[in-house]
């Protein structure tokens, strides 16, 4: 079960429920993958509002290793999300809510 106090949130992924979390070597994956120097450089770049599905891949891949799922980005792009789009933007939006607050 996710800990929203730990940063943690559950998602549902092909009919499954995942916990994903940005720990802090999920969230040095992002800073490599984002090509940005540190964090308030990577907040900046999630604050821009405009993701592309690369994006929410590579944040949804992140939270799943994070929460302790060894996935692929491979296997992550076949899996599917309620809603399509939307859910994959749901889940980032949550997850990002649930690392740095309501005000990213």
């Amino acid at each position: 079960m996710a800990n929203r106090h730990r940063g943690e949130i559950a998602a549902e992924l092909d009919g499954r429920t995942f916990t994903l979390c940005l720990t802090l070597g999920a969230l040095a994956e992002l800073e490599t993958a984002f090509e940005v120097d540190d964090l308030p450089a990577l907040i900046a770049r999630f604050s821009d509002a405009s993701l592309s599905a690369g994006d929410m891949l590579k944040i949804i891949g992140a939270g799943l290793r994070g929460g302790g799922h060894p996935l692929t980005d491979a296997e992550i792009t076949e899996m599917q999300a309620e809603g399509g789009a939307l859910g994959y933007a749901r889940i980032v939006s949550q997850l990002l809510q649930a690392t740095f607050g309501q005000g990213q």
